[in-house]
């Protein structure tokens, strides 16, 4: 007979092992339909790893394929911290983008040591008005932030679209749904002659080293985790378990804005409706993967981005299917979330009764 019974105190080498061992579990099991696509599967992976360390510019690539990755994870970290269920941080990134090209466009015309500063806080300020809605609605009337955040990104995306069709279209544009151009003023600078990374990661290694101590150090963060653990003890404690569910819902939202405007003003200059592939969605594996650690943020974000543009690599080189990327990504959280419970569980073998 098996039971299943809490762990008393987790190990923390296991608790820190469990996402490194869910990526190498997710590797070694996408080899199966490697395998079944009959591509060599050594090559495969030798073709992935050139296709992010085999040259700068692959490395830059895969770099800034993290930047955004590292502010969604920081933004679901945060609030899943506070057991605040963000599913809307993709909503949030394209509110950010849209105040960055309305501010950024023309708006106003000033010298870059003032347009990017404010391009960065309007476009913050935007994700976090996103997130403040669901966090009023839970905090005031107990509505599922789970299924607020989500339907409102379907609104929000709409809305976008509405003004990319409207008040925010380039009329130089043919046509073409997408906003006018930030400025060059306005543009976040390069961190690599001729290649794409920006200044964008600086921000976001910044935010998740700030948010490490935070968590860490500072009595916001004690409240913070105090909540999450326990919201009827913190408030029975003296903590306002509201209040601090308010904060993390807009630094959460904040900082999912702060990944569109690096998608606008540090890559493409404009913003169309397809400006994200999901980065919001993909910023819950990161931050599951990194046990909602804002400096294994940073590392889980590496590591999905690498697996993108290794993928996107290996596909061009054997005609591989790039969905791989995916199914690691996919395999990935599933193992972190069965590793999860064996780190907080274990299986007990039942001793017989006597007959």
């Amino acid at each position: 007979m098996i039971r299943i019974e809490p762990r008393p105190a987790p190990p923390r080498l296991l608790t820190l092992g469990v996402p490194v061992l869910a990526a190498l579990i997710a590797l070694a099991l996408a080899a199966l339909p490697l395998a079944f696509a009959g591509a060599d599967i050594a090559t495969a992976y030798g073709e992935m790893f050139k296709g992010v360390f085999g040259s700068l510019f692959a490395f830059s690539e895969m770099l800034t394929r993290a930047t955004p990755l590292i502010f969604t994870g920081l933004a679901a970290a945060l609030a899943f911290r506070a057991r605040l269920w963000n599913i809307g941080a993709e909503g949030q990134l394209y509110l950010g983008a849209m105040a960055a090209v309305a501010i950024g466009a023309g708006a106003i015309d000033a010298p870059a040591i003032i347009l990017i500063p404010l391009i960065v806080i309007l476009g913050a300020a935007a994700g976090a008005a996103g997130m403040a809605v669901p966090a009023l609605l839970k905090t005031r009337f107990g509505a599922d932030e789970v299924v607020t955040t989500l339907l409102l990104n379907f609104v929000i995306l709409i809305f976008v679209q509405m003004m990319l069709e409207g008040p925010l279209k380039d009329p130089m544009g043919l046509g073409w749904p997408q906003s006018s151009p930030i400025l060059d003023q306005g543009m976040l600078p390069t961190l690599i002659d001729r290649m794409r990374v920006h200044a964008g990661l600086i921000l976001a290694l910044i935010a998740a080293g700030i948010a490490q101590f935070m968590l860490a150090r500072s009595v916001w963060g004690f409240r913070l985790r105090a909540v999450g653990e326990n919201a009827a003890a913190a408030c029975h404690a003296g903590i306002r378990v509201n209040r601090t569910l308010i904060g993390v819902a807009l630094i959460s939202g904040a900082l999912a804005g702060l990944a569109g405007v690096g998608e606008v003003a540090g890559l493409k200059g404009y913003l169309t409706a397809d400006l994200s592939p999901g980065f919001g969605y993909t910023g819950i594996v990161v931050a599951m993967l990194a046990g909602l650690s804002p400096v294994g943020v940073v590392i889980a974000a590496l590591f999905i981005a690498s697996v993108f543009v290794g993928a996107d690599s290996m596909s061009r080189a054997m005609g591989v299917s790039s969905y791989l990327a995916d199914l690691v990504v996919s395999m990935s959280l599933l193992c972190v979330l069965i590793g999860g419970f064996f780190a907080r569980y274990r299986l007990v073998r039942a001793a017989k009764a006597p007959a």
